[in-house]
């Protein structure tokens, strides 16, 4: 299992374009993904499901990646996560 922490740095948070960037990223991948904001964790391919976390700029999301391809998927939601938010 591979799990990365990550800050919301933009001023409007996780809206719902940088979902689907994040989530479309995370289908790419066989592995298992999920995202914790707080108390809530949801499944990383589900567009629906991410938006409902609410992430804020400062925010910290947990990203936990369980599977076959769980080190290119770490590498390729960091890109994402370092480069949209």
């Amino acid at each position: 299992m591979r799990t990365f922490m990550y800050t919301i740095t933009v001023p409007v948070g996780m809206h719902a374009r940088h979902a689907g960037i994040l989530v479309r990223e995370a289908q790419k991948y066989q592995s298992d993904i999920r995202f914790t904001v707080g108390e809530r964790t949801v499944d990383g391919k589900r567009i629906m499901a991410v938006m409902t976390l609410g992430a804020k700029m400062g925010d910290l999301i947990k990203t936990e990646i369980e599977g076959a391809d769980e080190d290119a998927a770490a590498a390729g939601l960091k890109a994402v996560l370092f480069t949209h938010f």
